[in-house]
């Protein structure tokens, strides 16, 4: 009974944690875009990784 009266105020902290990480990444914009990621993953960007001149 002893360990109840740490584990429920440790996942009452954790879970108000996660809960605030949450809150703070909806304020910031974080799901704005939420195709354009998925898109930029597969986009060909082949101009971008040229080798360098060898000469």
């Amino acid at each position: 009974m002893s360990a109840l009266a740490w584990l429920i105020p440790c996942a009452l902290v954790l879970g108000g944690a996660g809960l605030a990480a949450f809150l703070w990444a909806l304020n910031s914009g974080q799901f704005e875009d939420l195709e354009g990621a998925g898109w930029r993953a597969i986009q060909d960007d082949a101009e971008e990784r040229k080798p360098p001149n060898a000469g």
